[in-house]
């Protein structure tokens, strides 16, 4: 693949974190004596699942709109997302005064369908879709072509990048240099947005992109050295369903990421429990993928400084009190 003239830098994570000040939550960063007794490691956990909307997305959608032209606010946002996303470009379309679109698939979790209505408020609609059985990229832009909005995809977007990178940058700020970074990935927003500031103020600092195992296209892209298209994959981690890397975040991840590993829904479920148990956090499957690796995919991390960024807390309860039950 050729290289992509306009791919993010870090300097557009430090532009964005500009524009992030004073409306995104500068989350915590948690620590546990139990996890690090067990990994013999410094763990540092970037709690994303405190950010507004309850997820890392608003940072990347925030950032994205807020360079809209006049002549795009006045037409409107239209985007696609499992639930994060949808919530993420809901509250800052109604923050920026904007209409907003959002296709959300028929499966989603409940919860985030309807915090996504309630974030929209009177300015904008959820349009429900079938993931298995409709092209959500090719829906949203006949949408976008009819009504005039501008798409902000989940995560292949070099503003919606840049965003997602200042969780990573701030939490290097925060707790100094690290020797390993664990990031959650589906379609590679949070992980390229991670690996640009990680190797800008951490040089030395291993980058690891985490999958669930039934969705590993972005491990199999990375080790092929081209984009690996899949089937959706059926994983509890929703936000996690991608098909394939994007464009802008796969021209990332095989520059600066240093592997990508995977976990089982099963061990999903364990590092979702221990959230709950341990450090009394609510954690969805898919913000529990970073843990998961932590504690299942092999890794050497004894004596180190581990980042672990919890990407989200938006699970739907029934749902939540199910598998912590099982």
């Amino acid at each position: 693949m050729a290289d992509l003239p306009d791919l993010p830098t870090y300097a557009d994570v430090e532009a964005a974190a500009q524009r992030l000040q004073g409306h995104a939550h500068r989350t915590p960063v948690l620590r546990s004596t139990t996890v690090d007794r067990l990994l013999g490691a410094q763990l540092f956990f970037k709690c994303e699942n405190l950010q507004r909307m309850g997820a890392f997305k608003f940072r990347g959608a925030f950032n994205a709109l807020s360079r809209f032209t006049e002549a795009q606010k006045r037409a409107g946002v239209i985007a696609f997302s499992s639930g994060n996303h949808a919530q993420a470009v809901a509250l800052s379309a109604r923050l920026l005064g904007m209409p907003a679109a959002i296709l959300m698939p028929l499966d989603a979790p409940q919860s985030k369908v309807e915090a996504t209505r309630g974030y929209l408020g009177d300015g904008g609609e959820v349009i429900l879709f079938d993931r298995y059985t409709q092209d959500r990229e090719a829906l949203t832009a006949h949408l976008a072509a009819e009504r005039g909005m501008t798409i902000i995809p989940p995560y292949d977007h070099p503003d919606v990048i840049a965003g997602q990178g200042t969780a990573a940058k701030e939490l290097i700020e925060e707790v100094g240099e690290l020797d390993t970074l664990l990031v959650c990935l589906g379609g590679g927003g949070l992980l390229s947005g991670s690996a640009l500031a990680a190797k800008a103020l951490s040089p030395r600092c291993r980058v690891l992109g985490v999958e669930p195992e039934a969705g590993n296209d972005g491990q199999q892209s990375f080790r092929s050295g081209t984009i690996v298209h899949i089937d959706t994959p059926r994983t509890l981690a929703d936000g996690a369903q991608t098909q394939h890397l994007g464009q802008y975040t796969f021209g990332v991840i095989r520059r600066l990421v240093d592997d990508i590993v995977t976990v089982t829904d099963e061990q999903l479920v364990e590092a979702m429990r221990f959230y709950a148990q341990r450090m009394k956090l609510v954690v969805e499957p898919t913000g529990c993928l970073s843990l998961a690796a932590a504690f299942h995919a092999g890794l050497s991390l004894q004596g180190q400084r581990v980042g672990v960024i919890v990407s989200g807390g938006n699970v739907d309860l029934t749902r939540y009190a199910g598998l912590l039950g099982t």
